[in-house]
Protein backbone atom coordinates (compact mmCIF):
# COMPACT_ATOMS: atom_id res chain seq x y z
CA UNK A 1 0.00 0.00 0.00
CA UNK A 2 1.58 3.20 -1.00
CA UNK A 3 0.58 6.30 1.73
CA UNK A 4 2.52 9.42 0.69
CA UNK A 5 2.26 11.16 3.96
CA UNK A 6 3.79 8.69 6.50
CA UNK A 7 3.42 10.73 9.86
CA UNK A 8 -0.56 11.46 8.95
CA UNK A 9 -1.30 8.35 8.57
CA UNK A 10 0.71 6.34 11.85
CA UNK A 11 -0.84 9.40 13.61
CA UNK A 12 -4.52 8.24 12.42
CA UNK A 13 -3.29 4.88 13.36
CA UNK A 14 -2.08 5.94 16.67
CA UNK A 15 -5.44 7.70 17.62
CA UNK A 16 -7.71 5.13 16.76
CA UNK A 17 -5.62 2.38 18.64
CA UNK A 18 -6.12 4.78 21.60
CA UNK A 19 -9.56 4.70 21.46
CA UNK A 20 -10.41 1.41 20.79
CA UNK A 21 -7.90 0.46 23.95
CA UNK A 22 -10.48 2.28 26.01
CA UNK A 23 -13.20 0.10 24.77
CA UNK A 24 -10.77 -3.27 25.37
CA UNK A 25 -10.15 -2.10 29.03
CA UNK A 26 -13.64 -2.45 29.66
CA UNK A 27 -14.73 -5.49 27.80
CA UNK A 28 -15.88 -8.42 29.39
CA UNK A 29 -14.12 -11.84 29.78
CA UNK A 30 -17.08 -13.47 27.49
CA UNK A 31 -16.75 -10.79 24.64
CA UNK A 32 -12.83 -11.39 24.61
CA UNK A 33 -13.25 -15.29 25.00
CA UNK A 34 -15.94 -15.00 21.62
CA UNK A 35 -13.63 -13.09 19.83
CA UNK A 36 -10.71 -15.75 20.28
CA UNK A 37 -12.86 -18.76 19.28
CA UNK A 38 -14.36 -16.38 16.40
CA UNK A 39 -10.63 -15.84 15.40
CA UNK A 40 -10.08 -19.68 15.24
CA UNK A 41 -13.06 -20.68 13.28
CA UNK A 42 -12.25 -18.49 11.19
CA UNK A 43 -8.70 -19.45 10.23
CA UNK A 44 -9.57 -22.77 9.66
CA UNK A 45 -12.41 -21.96 7.63
CA UNK A 46 -10.20 -19.73 5.19
CA UNK A 47 -7.28 -21.70 4.79
CA UNK A 48 -7.27 -21.52 1.16
CA UNK A 49 -7.47 -17.78 1.06
CA UNK A 50 -4.34 -17.52 3.01
CA UNK A 51 -2.57 -20.30 1.38
CA UNK A 52 -3.15 -17.81 -1.63
CA UNK A 53 -1.90 -14.70 0.26
CA UNK A 54 0.56 -16.75 1.54
CA UNK A 55 2.19 -17.72 -2.18
CA UNK A 56 2.34 -14.02 -2.87
CA UNK A 57 4.69 -13.77 -0.08
CA UNK A 58 7.01 -16.98 -0.68
CA UNK A 59 6.90 -16.40 -4.45
CA UNK A 60 8.51 -12.88 -3.66
CA UNK A 61 10.92 -14.13 -0.93
CA UNK A 62 12.53 -17.15 -3.53
CA UNK A 63 12.78 -14.58 -6.39
CA UNK A 64 14.62 -12.16 -4.19
CA UNK A 65 17.29 -14.60 -2.94
CA UNK A 66 15.94 -14.78 0.47
CA UNK A 67 17.63 -17.95 2.30
CA UNK A 68 15.83 -21.05 2.76
CA UNK A 69 15.57 -20.55 6.35
CA UNK A 70 13.89 -17.26 6.14
CA UNK A 71 11.51 -18.60 3.59
CA UNK A 72 10.93 -21.46 5.69
CA UNK A 73 9.48 -19.31 8.32
CA UNK A 74 7.08 -17.62 5.69
CA UNK A 75 5.02 -20.56 5.43
CA UNK A 76 1.15 -20.61 6.61
CA UNK A 77 0.86 -24.44 6.29
CA UNK A 78 -2.26 -26.28 7.39
CA UNK A 79 -0.33 -27.60 10.16
CA UNK A 80 1.07 -23.75 11.09
CA UNK A 81 -2.78 -22.18 10.89
CA UNK A 82 -3.96 -24.95 12.87
CA UNK A 83 -1.23 -24.40 15.48
CA UNK A 84 -2.43 -20.95 15.74
CA UNK A 85 -6.26 -21.60 15.35
CA UNK A 86 -5.66 -23.91 18.67
CA UNK A 87 -3.24 -21.38 20.31
CA UNK A 88 -6.47 -18.92 19.66
CA UNK A 89 -8.78 -21.37 21.73
CA UNK A 90 -5.87 -21.75 24.88
CA UNK A 91 -5.52 -18.48 25.41
CA UNK A 92 -9.54 -17.97 25.69
CA UNK A 93 -9.56 -21.18 27.94
CA UNK A 94 -7.22 -19.27 30.40
CA UNK A 95 -8.02 -17.11 33.45
CA UNK A 96 -8.58 -13.31 32.46
CA UNK A 97 -5.98 -11.39 34.67
CA UNK A 98 -7.97 -8.09 34.16
CA UNK A 99 -9.60 -6.86 37.02
CA UNK A 100 -8.45 -9.05 39.49
CA UNK A 101 -7.23 -7.18 42.85
CA UNK A 102 -4.53 -8.59 44.84
CA UNK A 103 -3.21 -8.43 48.20
CA UNK A 104 -6.36 -6.21 50.20
CA UNK A 105 -5.18 -4.97 53.66
CA UNK A 106 -6.98 -2.87 56.03
CA UNK A 107 -5.20 -0.08 57.28
CA UNK A 108 -5.20 0.97 60.91
CA UNK A 109 -7.43 3.89 59.34
CA UNK A 110 -9.92 1.90 58.51
CA UNK A 111 -9.07 1.96 54.15
CA UNK A 112 -8.09 -1.27 53.01
CA UNK A 113 -5.15 -0.96 50.29
CA UNK A 114 -4.63 -3.38 47.37
CA UNK A 115 -3.83 -3.63 43.46
CA UNK A 116 -5.95 -4.52 40.45
CA UNK A 117 -4.29 -5.56 37.41
CA UNK A 118 -4.87 -3.35 34.55
CA UNK A 119 -4.88 -3.86 30.98
CA UNK A 120 -1.10 -1.58 29.59
CA UNK A 121 -3.14 0.32 26.43
CA UNK A 122 -1.39 0.12 23.67
CA UNK A 123 1.48 -1.75 22.08
CA UNK A 124 3.06 -1.49 19.29
CA UNK A 125 4.66 -4.58 18.10
CA UNK A 126 7.92 -5.00 15.64
CA UNK A 127 8.39 -8.28 13.75
CA UNK A 128 10.31 -10.09 11.03
CA UNK A 129 9.57 -13.08 9.02
CA UNK A 130 6.99 -15.47 10.70
CA UNK A 131 3.18 -14.13 10.36
CA UNK A 132 2.00 -16.52 12.68
CA UNK A 133 3.06 -13.61 15.15
CA UNK A 134 0.60 -11.71 13.81
CA UNK A 135 -2.15 -14.08 15.36
CA UNK A 136 -0.13 -14.76 18.19
CA UNK A 137 -0.08 -10.97 19.07
CA UNK A 138 -3.50 -10.46 18.64
CA UNK A 139 -4.94 -12.73 20.35
CA UNK A 140 -2.79 -11.92 23.85
CA UNK A 141 -3.60 -8.47 23.53
CA UNK A 142 -7.18 -9.04 22.60
CA UNK A 143 -6.87 -11.34 25.87
CA UNK A 144 -5.21 -8.68 28.02
CA UNK A 145 -7.86 -6.10 27.36
CA UNK A 146 -4.96 -3.96 25.21
CA UNK A 147 -5.21 -2.01 21.88
CA UNK A 148 -2.19 -3.26 19.68
CA UNK A 149 -0.20 -1.31 16.65
CA UNK A 150 1.19 -4.75 14.38
CA UNK A 151 4.06 -3.93 11.98
CA UNK A 152 5.09 -7.27 10.39
CA UNK A 153 8.31 -7.62 8.13
CA UNK A 154 7.87 -6.82 4.08
CA UNK A 155 8.49 -10.16 3.30
CA UNK A 156 5.49 -11.24 4.89
CA UNK A 157 2.85 -8.30 3.82
CA UNK A 158 0.57 -10.30 1.92
CA UNK A 159 -0.07 -12.88 4.51
CA UNK A 160 -0.58 -10.23 7.77
CA UNK A 161 -2.79 -7.97 5.53
CA UNK A 162 -4.97 -11.36 5.33
CA UNK A 163 -4.48 -12.45 8.49
CA UNK A 164 -5.48 -9.43 10.21
CA UNK A 165 -8.37 -9.49 8.19
CA UNK A 166 -10.06 -12.66 9.80
CA UNK A 167 -8.75 -10.64 13.47
CA UNK A 168 -10.45 -7.58 12.63
CA UNK A 169 -13.72 -9.77 11.39
CA UNK A 170 -13.16 -11.48 14.92
CA UNK A 171 -13.41 -8.41 16.93
CA UNK A 172 -16.96 -7.58 15.08
CA UNK A 173 -18.30 -10.56 15.17
CA UNK A 174 -17.52 -10.02 19.55
CA UNK A 175 -18.87 -6.52 19.59
CA UNK A 176 -15.50 -5.44 20.29
CA UNK A 177 -14.05 -2.59 18.28
CA UNK A 178 -12.13 -3.80 15.06
CA UNK A 179 -9.51 -1.24 15.71
CA UNK A 180 -8.05 -3.02 18.49
CA UNK A 181 -5.84 -4.23 16.59
CA UNK A 182 -4.07 -2.28 13.78
CA UNK A 183 -1.69 -3.37 11.10
CA UNK A 184 0.37 -1.40 9.45
CA UNK A 185 -0.17 -1.65 6.03
CA UNK A 186 3.10 0.33 4.06
CA UNK A 187 6.40 -1.17 4.25
CA UNK A 188 8.37 2.19 4.33
CA UNK A 189 10.59 2.16 6.94
CA UNK A 190 9.52 5.66 8.61
CA UNK A 191 6.42 4.31 9.87
CA UNK A 192 8.76 2.31 11.96
CA UNK A 193 10.10 5.71 13.20
CA UNK A 194 7.24 7.05 13.85
CA UNK A 195 5.30 4.39 15.87
CA UNK A 196 8.88 3.96 17.97
CA UNK A 197 8.42 8.01 18.74
CA UNK A 198 4.28 8.16 19.54
CA UNK A 199 4.45 8.15 23.50
CA UNK A 200 0.76 10.03 23.41
CA UNK A 201 -0.50 6.96 21.33
CA UNK A 202 1.48 3.68 21.90
CA UNK A 203 2.28 2.66 25.91
CA UNK A 204 5.09 0.42 25.18
CA UNK A 205 6.85 -1.22 22.17
CA UNK A 206 7.93 -4.87 21.62
CA UNK A 207 10.27 -5.63 18.78
CA UNK A 208 11.13 -9.22 17.89
CA UNK A 209 13.63 -9.89 15.70
CA UNK A 210 17.34 -10.30 15.07
CA UNK A 211 19.98 -8.01 17.08
CA UNK A 212 20.45 -4.89 14.28
CA UNK A 213 16.24 -4.40 14.64
CA UNK A 214 16.28 -5.00 18.58
CA UNK A 215 18.96 -2.72 18.69
CA UNK A 216 17.95 0.23 16.67
CA UNK A 217 14.53 0.09 18.36
CA UNK A 218 16.09 0.47 21.56
CA UNK A 219 18.35 3.47 20.52
CA UNK A 220 15.63 5.13 18.91
CA UNK A 221 12.57 4.72 20.95
CA UNK A 222 10.73 7.34 22.93
CA UNK A 223 8.22 4.28 24.13
CA UNK A 224 9.23 1.99 26.43
CA UNK A 225 10.83 -1.60 25.31
CA UNK A 226 10.32 -5.01 26.27
CA UNK A 227 12.98 -6.90 24.11
CA UNK A 228 16.10 -9.27 24.21
CA UNK A 229 19.03 -8.63 22.62
CA UNK A 230 20.84 -11.88 22.87
CA UNK A 231 20.28 -15.29 24.06
CA UNK A 232 23.99 -16.38 24.95
CA UNK A 233 22.47 -19.43 27.73
CA UNK A 234 24.83 -21.29 30.02
CA UNK A 235 24.60 -24.62 31.16
CA UNK A 236 27.19 -25.24 34.18
CA UNK A 237 28.17 -28.91 35.09
CA UNK A 238 29.19 -28.62 39.35
CA UNK A 239 31.58 -30.33 41.22
CA UNK A 240 28.42 -33.10 42.48
CA UNK A 241 26.34 -34.02 39.88
CA UNK A 242 24.96 -36.96 37.98
CA UNK A 243 26.70 -37.37 34.79
CA UNK A 244 24.12 -39.23 33.10
CA UNK A 245 21.55 -36.09 33.71
CA UNK A 246 24.28 -34.59 32.92
CA UNK A 247 24.97 -35.64 29.33
CA UNK A 248 21.32 -35.77 28.57
CA UNK A 249 20.44 -32.11 29.55
CA UNK A 250 23.36 -30.65 28.25
CA UNK A 251 22.80 -32.79 24.91
CA UNK A 252 19.24 -31.36 25.09
CA UNK A 253 20.02 -27.46 26.09
CA UNK A 254 22.37 -27.60 22.66
CA UNK A 255 21.22 -29.59 20.22
CA UNK A 256 17.41 -30.16 20.44
CA UNK A 257 17.46 -27.06 18.21
CA UNK A 258 20.00 -24.53 17.77
CA UNK A 259 18.34 -21.32 16.45
CA UNK A 260 16.09 -20.40 19.06
CA UNK A 261 17.41 -17.83 21.86
CA UNK A 262 17.16 -20.11 24.85
CA UNK A 263 19.81 -22.95 23.36
CA UNK A 264 22.31 -23.43 25.36
CA UNK A 265 25.57 -21.39 23.58
CA UNK A 266 28.03 -21.98 26.37
CA UNK A 267 29.10 -24.88 28.53
CA UNK A 268 30.94 -24.64 32.13
CA UNK A 269 32.41 -27.56 33.85
CA UNK A 270 33.63 -28.17 37.09
CA UNK A 271 37.15 -29.20 36.89
CA UNK A 272 36.39 -32.13 39.26
CA UNK A 273 34.15 -33.59 36.78
CA UNK A 274 36.53 -32.46 33.29
CA UNK A 275 37.77 -35.63 33.08
CA UNK A 276 34.36 -37.38 33.61
CA UNK A 277 31.89 -35.66 31.65
CA UNK A 278 34.08 -33.78 29.11
CA UNK A 279 34.94 -36.92 26.50
CA UNK A 280 31.11 -38.08 26.94
CA UNK A 281 29.82 -34.76 25.66
CA UNK A 282 32.67 -34.22 23.58
CA UNK A 283 31.34 -37.57 21.65
CA UNK A 284 27.50 -36.65 21.72
CA UNK A 285 28.65 -33.18 20.10
CA UNK A 286 31.25 -34.87 17.35
CA UNK A 287 28.52 -37.35 16.23
CA UNK A 288 25.97 -34.36 16.24
CA UNK A 289 28.26 -32.58 14.22
CA UNK A 290 28.71 -29.64 17.01
CA UNK A 291 31.72 -27.43 16.42
CA UNK A 292 33.48 -26.98 20.34
CA UNK A 293 35.64 -24.05 20.71
CA UNK A 294 37.01 -24.69 24.17
CA UNK A 295 39.48 -22.99 26.83
CA UNK A 296 42.96 -24.97 27.33
CA UNK A 297 41.81 -27.22 29.75
CA UNK A 298 39.40 -27.90 27.73
CA UNK A 299 41.43 -28.78 24.52
CA UNK A 300 43.18 -31.02 26.56
CA UNK A 301 40.23 -33.51 27.14
CA UNK A 302 38.97 -32.70 23.79
CA UNK A 303 41.37 -32.08 21.09
CA UNK A 304 38.95 -31.76 18.49
CA UNK A 305 38.21 -28.27 19.81
CA UNK A 306 39.49 -25.03 18.76
CA UNK A 307 40.92 -22.93 20.71
CA UNK A 308 38.15 -20.29 22.16
CA UNK A 309 38.67 -16.62 21.70
CA UNK A 310 37.36 -13.54 24.21
CA UNK A 311 34.68 -13.65 21.55
CA UNK A 312 33.71 -16.99 21.60
CA UNK A 313 32.49 -16.39 25.94
CA UNK A 314 29.97 -13.64 24.88
CA UNK A 315 28.49 -14.99 21.48
CA UNK A 316 25.36 -16.04 20.41
CA UNK A 317 25.66 -18.68 17.75
CA UNK A 318 22.57 -20.08 17.04
CA UNK A 319 24.11 -22.76 14.88
CA UNK A 320 26.08 -25.92 15.99
CA UNK A 321 28.86 -23.94 17.69
CA UNK A 322 29.48 -24.22 21.88
CA UNK A 323 32.33 -22.79 23.74
CA UNK A 324 33.73 -24.70 26.68
CA UNK A 325 35.46 -23.95 29.62
CA UNK A 326 36.78 -25.68 32.69
CA UNK A 327 36.34 -23.44 36.00
CA UNK A 328 37.54 -24.16 39.39
CA UNK A 329 34.71 -23.22 41.29
CA UNK A 330 30.78 -22.40 41.64
CA UNK A 331 31.74 -18.70 42.48
CA UNK A 332 34.20 -18.54 39.19
CA UNK A 333 30.93 -20.13 37.11
CA UNK A 334 29.07 -17.70 38.31
CA UNK A 335 31.23 -14.43 37.84
CA UNK A 336 31.84 -16.17 34.11
CA UNK A 337 27.69 -15.85 33.36
CA UNK A 338 27.24 -13.16 35.06
CA UNK A 339 30.20 -11.28 32.68
CA UNK A 340 29.60 -12.87 29.70
CA UNK A 341 25.86 -13.89 29.33
CA UNK A 342 22.85 -12.13 28.19
CA UNK A 343 20.98 -12.38 31.46
CA UNK A 344 18.55 -14.80 29.54
CA UNK A 345 18.59 -18.40 31.13
CA UNK A 346 21.18 -20.16 32.71
CA UNK A 347 20.95 -23.42 34.44
CA UNK A 348 23.25 -25.66 36.64
CA UNK A 349 23.34 -29.15 36.75
CA UNK A 350 24.50 -30.48 40.52
CA UNK A 351 23.19 -32.76 43.03
CA UNK A 352 24.63 -30.20 45.98
CA UNK A 353 20.97 -28.39 46.69
CA UNK A 354 23.12 -25.62 48.60
CA UNK A 355 24.73 -24.79 45.72
CA UNK A 356 21.83 -24.91 43.15
CA UNK A 357 20.52 -22.35 45.71
CA UNK A 358 23.24 -20.09 45.93
CA UNK A 359 23.28 -20.44 41.55
CA UNK A 360 19.53 -19.49 41.67
CA UNK A 361 20.22 -16.39 44.02
CA UNK A 362 23.11 -14.77 42.37
CA UNK A 363 22.93 -15.41 38.81
CA UNK A 364 21.50 -12.58 37.32
CA UNK A 365 19.49 -13.88 34.63
CA UNK A 366 15.98 -13.80 33.87
CA UNK A 367 15.06 -17.39 34.12
CA UNK A 368 17.23 -19.45 36.28
CA UNK A 369 17.58 -23.59 36.40
CA UNK A 370 18.28 -26.50 38.02
CA UNK A 371 18.63 -29.79 36.79
CA UNK A 372 16.68 -29.17 33.86
CA UNK A 373 17.13 -27.53 29.88
CA UNK A 374 17.39 -24.17 29.09
CA UNK A 375 15.12 -24.94 26.50
CA UNK A 376 11.82 -24.37 28.67
CA UNK A 377 12.44 -20.88 29.22
CA UNK A 378 9.17 -20.55 26.56
CA UNK A 379 6.08 -19.13 27.78
CA UNK A 380 4.03 -22.44 26.67
CA UNK A 381 5.90 -24.32 28.66
CA UNK A 382 6.00 -22.55 31.54
CA UNK A 383 2.18 -22.52 31.67
CA UNK A 384 2.06 -18.84 30.43
CA UNK A 385 -0.54 -20.04 27.30
CA UNK A 386 1.67 -17.93 24.99
CA UNK A 387 4.42 -15.07 24.99
CA UNK A 388 4.68 -12.28 22.70
CA UNK A 389 9.01 -12.34 23.40
CA UNK A 390 11.04 -12.50 25.99
CA UNK A 391 12.45 -10.01 27.83
CA UNK A 392 15.87 -9.59 29.87
CA UNK A 393 14.93 -6.31 31.15
CA UNK A 394 14.35 -6.05 35.08
CA UNK A 395 11.46 -3.13 35.15
CA UNK A 396 8.39 -4.86 34.31
CA UNK A 397 8.18 -8.12 32.53
CA UNK A 398 11.31 -10.29 33.13
CA UNK A 399 11.33 -13.62 31.52
CA UNK A 400 8.69 -14.87 28.93
CA UNK A 401 5.89 -12.32 28.36
CA UNK A 402 2.17 -13.74 28.57
CA UNK A 403 -1.20 -11.80 29.56
CA UNK A 404 0.54 -10.96 32.74
CA UNK A 405 3.28 -9.13 31.20
CA UNK A 406 0.88 -7.31 29.21
CA UNK A 407 -0.48 -6.03 32.19
CA UNK A 408 0.49 -3.54 35.06
CA UNK A 409 -0.86 -3.08 38.89
CA UNK A 410 -2.73 -0.02 40.12
CA UNK A 411 -3.22 0.83 43.57
CA UNK A 412 -7.33 0.35 44.49
CA UNK A 413 -8.09 1.95 48.16
CA UNK A 414 -11.53 1.21 49.53
CA UNK A 415 -12.80 3.06 52.00
CA UNK A 416 -16.45 3.99 53.86
CA UNK A 417 -15.98 7.53 54.37
CA UNK A 418 -12.44 7.37 56.74
CA UNK A 419 -10.42 11.12 55.95
CA UNK A 420 -6.86 11.43 57.25
CA UNK A 421 -6.27 13.75 60.00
Amino acid sequence: MQIDDIAAYMAHVGAAARAASTAMAAASTASKDRALRALAARLRSSADALAIANACDIAAAESAGLAAPMVDRLRLTPKVIETVAEGCEQIAAMPDPIGEITGVKRRPSGISVGQMRVPLGVFGMIYESRPNVTIEAASLAVKSGNACILRGGSEALHSNLALWALVQAALADAGLPPDAVQLVQTTDRAAVGRLITMPERVDVIIPRGGKGLIERISAEARVPVIKHLDGNCHVYVDAEVDLDLAVKVTDNAKTQKYSPCNAAESLLVHAAQAAAFLPRIGAVFAAKGVEVRGCERTRTLLPQAVAATEADWATEYLAPVISVKVVDSLDEAIAHVNRWGSHHTDAILTTNHPNAMRFLREVDSASVMVNTSTRFADGFEYGLGAEIGISTDKFHARGPVGLEGLTSMKWVVLGQGEIRQ
